[in-house]
């Protein structure tokens, strides 16, 4: 995207005073009509308009007013700038052309059938339009709902292609990445499956060893409880 002109009407009145350009050349540069630069050289347009030096403005090189001046076919390349500025944040709905408003039904209905995981606000910046409209869309309600044909909002020109990955990617921030899904069902290797398999083993056999110990004890009890009886009849019997 080319970069536009600063003050195209200014910048057209520095050049009639300061250079031998032709009215062509200038209209060309400054995105003009020729007919308004002979206006502005002759004092009927762009009256009290102070000139603005594309060459100080970084817009406009002295080599590339040389080159042309000699030159009445070339036409002035603008200079590349030197600090890239960043676009401005937009705030609300995008602003979408009366003649593309029409297409707005057919792009909702592409992206609840193709991004259901995206959020009304999100199709509302993305195409311009209104949360109604997106509802009549989704439950079918629409006035021209017969007429309407999912269709790719980059492709109808409601969007960028930037913007609109941008809101994808937004809509499955939360998602769970394919790693995180499949930490559920991952293999143990053979040394962490032996691992844990003999330290339950080991558990279970301290759990359970207090078994066998209790009972050879209470064995051992009954055994003495009953020598002693059998001693005390026999002693009965002697006497």
């Amino acid at each position: 995207m080319a970069t536009p002109l600063l003050m195209p009407k200014a910048t057209a009145v520095w050049l009639v005073d300061n250079t031998a350009l032709s009215f062509d050349q200038i209209a060309a540069f400054c995105g003009l009509h020729p007919l308004e630069v002979q206006g502005v050289a002759d004092g009927d347009v762009a009256a009290g308009i102070m000139g603005a030096n594309p060459v100080q403005n970084g817009q406009l090189t002295r080599e590339e007013i040389e080159k042309a001046e000699s030159d009445p076919a070339y036409r002035m390349k603008m200079s590349e700038p030197k600090v890239r500025v960043a676009a401005p944040k937009r705030k609300g709905p995008r602003y979408t052309p009366i003649s593309r408003r029409n297409e707005r039904p057919n792009a909702i209905k592409w992206l609840l059938r193709n991004h259901p995981e995206m959020k009304d606000a999100q199709i509302m910046r993305l195409v311009g339009t209104t949360k109604s409209t997106i509802d009549s869309v989704r439950e079918g309600t629409h006035w021209n709902n017969a007429n309407i044909t999912p269709m790719d909002p980059v492709t109808l020109g409601l969007s960028s292609q930037i913007d609109l990955d941008l809101e994808v990617k937004r809509a499955s921030k939360g998602a769970p990445s394919p790693d995180e899904a499949s930490q559920g069902t991952m293999l143990l290797s053979a040394e962490e499956a032996l691992s844990s398999a003999g330290s339950r083993s080991a558990q279970d056999e301290d759990a359970e060893g207090g078994t066998p110990q209790h009972t050879e004890r209470e064995e051992e009890l009954d055994a003495d409880s009953v020598f002693a009886k059998l001693t005390s009849l026999k002693d009965d019997s002697d006497n």
